[in-house]
């Protein structure tokens, strides 16, 4: 843990004047409370966290999944964490925070509604008021997680700018914070924005592998070959590597959204996917300089992905950094892709992904699968961070999948009215 502002060429504060109070203000409590633990902050933490969350997650095997690539492949179950996904970690940690920092009111921007929802049932059990911005269209897509954030209380205000999705919520919601800064904090959903946003959720999602670390070495006498982590924002995926970052024989792929192709419209201003570490620019974004997709004129483009949480045009700056350094290795998983393993994952183990998650999977069956093409060759055993379940997503998937022929997929028309 450390108070980084920069990494390599990324990060930074690149905020208006009138927010640098509260960023001072929020960089002194991050350095006494989360890296000094004053007043046993992080005691806390670890106690609400087990208790109130449900930590430590599993580690399983999946035996079928193992079967079909030929290889030991174990799930980190985030899915299991109290609220559905990794979200909770953050969550938990910023809002208590906020109590420790005497402010009053919470808000968050949310995408998939996890971080959302994370964070209102956060307040709830904390006794914050809270204030949650999503896009309209995102809304839309996620009904089930808009009544969760609702039923915990919180208020959940639609944006309509843009094409209402992450990236707009995220600016609506700093704006709110730019004129209540002294009664509010803003939790932010991903290792991004202003510092010390980047590192601050970075160590609260470290308990993810430093959890990985120890379940590892208990279980299989040894560290993972291999830890696969789906990557938007960049929140699971950073807690999924951060305790294994030094342990340069453990490789960490990012995988991102290819969305429906990797080529760029730059005349509509749209990226058909989201795949910023993979083929994104150098630019500023939300406060921090970071890989983003942009078009020639350093204007942001609209990103796409089927799974909300990763319809974003930017990444966290300390994974721009990794993969610029070469310790993150970035792959990109499409629509498509992503969609048949989020069935197959259901089918062979269980477990319903979230379509985050399934992205992850998706590079699983794309590079070892039955008709994989061998481009990777995986250093054993392979852990991926199942970062969220997909209750969330079945109307989406209901929906997508209908669209598509998609092999491995359930009769739809048993649906049928």
């Amino acid at each position: 843990m450390s108070t980084d502002t920069k990494f390599g060429n990324y990060g930074g504060q690149y905020v208006p004047e009138a927010l640098m109070p509260a960023i001072d203000e929020l960089t002194d409590a991050y350095r006494r409370y989360v890296l000094e633990n004053e007043d046993g902050f992080m005691d806390e933490f670890r106690d609400r966290i087990r208790d109130f969350g449900g930590r430590p997650t599993p580690l399983q095997r999946a035996e079928q999944l193992s079967a079909r690539y030929g290889v030991d492949v174990y799930l980190k179950r985030e899915d299991l964490l109290h609220g559905g996904a990794h979200k909770l970690n953050n969550a938990l940690g910023q809002v208590l925070l906020a109590k420790y920092m005497g402010k009053e009111r919470i808000i968050a921007e949310t995408g998939a509604g996890q971080h959302g929802t994370a964070t209102a049932m956060a307040a709830a059990h904390l006794d914050m008021p809270c204030e949650i911005y999503m896009g309209r269209r995102d809304i839309n897509r996620q009904r089930p997680n808009v009544f969760r954030m609702r039923i915990n209380g919180a208020e959940v205000t639609p944006v309509d700018v843009g094409r209402g999705t992450l990236k707009e919520a995220i600016s609506e919601t700093m704006r709110d914070w730019a004129t209540t800064v002294e009664t509010t904090h803003y939790v932010i959903g991903s290792i991004v924005g202003p510092a010390p946003f980047p590192a601050m959720v970075r160590d609260f999602h470290s308990v993810i592998s430093e959890e990985i670390r120890a379940q590892s070495l208990d279980r299989l006498g040894g560290l993972p070959g291999s830890v696969v982590a789906c990557a938007g924002g960049g929140s699971n995926t950073m807690g999924a590597f951060a305790e294994l970052l030094d342990n340069e024989g453990v490789t960490l792929y990012a995988v991102e959204a290819g969305g429906s192709s990797l080529t760029v419209d730059e005349e509509a201003g749209v990226a058909p996917h989201s795949a910023s570490l993979s083929t994104g620019e150098e630019g500023v974004l939300h406060g921090a300089r970071t890989k983003l997709l942009q078009d020639s004129h350093g204007q942001i483009m609209e990103s796409h992905s089927v799974s909300s949480g990763l319809d974003y045009s930017g990444v966290g700056p300390e994974l721009s950094h990794l993969v610029d350094t070469g310790r993150v290795k970035p792959v990109t998983v499409g629509d498509d892709d992503a969609l048949e393993a989020f069935h197959r994952l259901s089918q062979d183990e269980g477990i319903i992904p979230a379509l985050e998650t399934a992205h992850a999977f998706g590079f699983l069956e794309a590079v070892a699968g039955p008709d994989g093409d061998g481009s990777v060759e995986f250093d054993e055993p392979i852990v991926v961070n199942v970062s969220g379940r997909g209750d969330k997503d079945l109307e989406a998937a209901i929906e997508e999948t209908e669209k598509r022929n998609l092999e491995n997929a359930p009769r739809m028309e048993v649906f049928d009215r």
